[in-house]
């Protein structure tokens, strides 16, 4: 093993052969451990052994430094066994139930045992590979004070410092405003929150989470507290903590639950004072695939074979929070591969992609749309993806750019997918430009699925009316229930509810002609058109979602007019 070792250190070059040499003739001199000795004898970090140790095994490496410790996962595996194991609980899934744990030794079976044990089987494990100082100083500094919201509130409020908890030293404490905004980040993230925000009322501080598209109010603290829990987060987010009259932006950095998660932030000045207010962008569950959206197969395959087009305007379209830039990225990612240039406009760029050239747009860059994608055209892409067809001029360009041999990625604000015909003719863009340079047209909104703790009913009558108009005979609808899982709330998770339209031939002719919106309707029924009532429809009769969640999101005035006239 300890050949393998440095022969795997040297090959990477994080050794030198001498280096390897000297340390193989300590060894066999104190018994100690290869990694120790290379470390003791300073050739070498134990983070960067230990990263080349995580990919020799195969292993995931993680890194702890600065990682917010989850009250959860701590409770779980308590301080004296993550010394003797010389491991440290990361995060806990609540629903797969699955404890995350890092550990110097991938391959100590001991350690492992031990916490096995411990757990007794109520809990899974998952182990990830971290080095033994990081695992030593994560241990210090997450136990020994409270990380439960009441007691740092009361700490807040007293002053007391309650020195018999502390690990060691009054060096490992943190302030309970640090400890009280990380906890909350890291609170926000561990729920699934889109969102988090911090609204201060007259009397009191109101804390909220947007979660799967609907504010929840989590906290409400005494107004004292927001003044110091604010000013920490503007120090996080690199804002000026002096200025309180004029709103700011910023962005927060994070480790969370073992990876990195950023926060999106800005201020607002109010009458009772700042409102703060966090977008949580978590780069593993917004960047998916086109499988993963959740898309019906007929509209998937549309939707890969619109995506073959070599050059041309495809236009993403929804109201603000139905999931249009996280479609963008889906789509994206399926383009994205070695072989082509893909090029972005952004406001702002919320999630790095590789091989992807993105740009931020906005007074600090000097760039905006459409002077952005001029400069684009003289960079040779091959795909260009704006992030939103905002005014006259960058419309004109976006349309120059997909009619001179580029794919153009795009969105726009309307309520459905043909409503962006009229739109476009409102921002002076002609017939025969549109005409043959767009793709196709979706249009989007995001419902929230029902957790699986939902309950059966009859359907009533007009929910039967209604799943007649999609050819579906229904008896049995579930609705909303409630459970720890999902907080009570009966829905866990979202789906996308989505119509497509793609732009034929005849579509292009009617186009031109200036043909009203109901008639190309028909002509794109004929072609795979669905509109999104439809498809929304169609979840409810699966029991994905319910009625009241689709009404919420999806005008149905008109298919309900439709079964009452019937």
């Amino acid at each position: 093993m300890s050949a393998r070792l440095g022969e795997l250190l040297v090959s990477s070059g994080v050794i030198t052969q001498d280096q390897l040499q000297i340390a193989l003739r300590e060894q066999r001199s104190s018994g100690e451990r290869l990694g120790e000795i290379i470390v003791r004898l300073g050739f070498a970090s134990h983070d960067a052994i230990t990263k080349h140790l995580a990919t020799a095994r195969g292993v995931e490496w993680i890194d702890l430094k600065g990682i917010i410790p989850i009250p959860q996962a701590l409770a779980l595996l308590p301080k004296h066994i993550a010394i003797r194991a010389n491991a440290f609980p990361v995060a806990y899934d609540e629903e797969d139930n699955i404890l995350l744990i890092a550990i110097s030794d991938i391959y100590d079976v001991v350690a492992i045992d031990l916490i096995r044990r411990h757990l007794a089987g109520k809990v899974l494990t998952e182990f990830r590979l971290a080095s033994k100082d990081e695992i030593s100083e994560a241990i210090n500094r997450s136990y020994g004070h409270e990380l439960n919201i009441d007691n740092i509130l009361h700490e807040l409020e007293t002053g007391s410092i309650d020195l018999v908890t502390l690990t060691s030293s009054l060096e490992d404490y943190k302030h309970p405003v640090v400890r009280l905004a990380d906890l909350l980040l890291a609170d926000a993230v561990l729920n699934d929150a889109s969102d988090i925000h911090f609204e201060p009322e007259a009397h009191q501080l109101r804390i909220r989470y947007r979660i799967d598209g609907v504010l929840h109010t989590i906290r409400l603290l005494h107004l004292n507290f927001w003044p110091p829990l604010c000013t920490r987060l503007k120090i996080m987010s690199g804002m000026d903590i002096a200025e309180m009259r004029a709103p700011q932006d910023g962005r927060i950095t994070l480790p969370v639950a073992g990876r990195l998660i950023d926060f999106r932030c800005s201020t607002q000045p109010t009458i009772h004072g700042e409102n703060f207010v966090l977008r949580v962008l978590d780069k593993k569950r917004a960047i998916i695939s086109l499988d993963a959206l959740g898309l019906e197969s007929s509209q998937l395959s549309l939707l890969k074979l619109m995506l073959q087009r070599p050059e041309g305007l495809l236009l993403v379209t929804g109201p603000t929070g139905s999931g249009k830039t996280t479609t963008l990225y889906a789509m994206l990612n399926h383009l994205n591969h070695d072989g082509v240039n893909i090029m972005t406009l952004e406001d702002p760029v919320e999630y790095a992609i590789g091989l992807v050239r993105q740009t931020q747009i906005g007074q600090a860059s000097k760039i905006d749309f459409s002077s952005g994608i001029r400069s684009l055209l003289r960079q040779d892409p091959d795909i260009i993806m704006l992030g939103e067809i905002r005014d006259p001029d960058s419309a004109a360009m976006a349309f120059r750019a997909a009619m001179t041999g580029h794919m153009v990625l795009s969105t726009l604000h309307t309520n459905s997918a043909l409503r962006a015909l009229p739109r476009l003719t409102n921002l002076g863009l002609s017939h025969d430009i549109m005409a043959g340079n767009i793709i196709g047209i979706l249009g989007q909104r995001l419902v929230r699925k029902l957790c699986r703790c939902a309950k059966p009913r009859p359907a009533n009558r007009e929910e039967q009316a209604l799943f007649r108009l999609i050819k579906r005979d229904v008896d049995v609808v579930y609705e909303p229930s409630g459970c720890p899982l999902c907080k009570n709330t009966g829905y866990k998770g979202r789906t996308v509810v989505m119509e497509i339209v793609f732009c034929t031939q005849e579509i292009d002719d009617m186009i031109l002609s200036g043909a009203k919106i109901t008639e190309i309707e028909r002509e794109a029924e004929k072609h795979g058109f669905t509109p999104m009532a439809y498809s929304g429809l169609k979840l409810v009769a699966d029991g994905t979602t319910t009625l009241d969640e689709l009404k919420r999101v999806v005008n149905l005035t008109e298919l309900q007019q439709k079964v009452a006239s019937a």
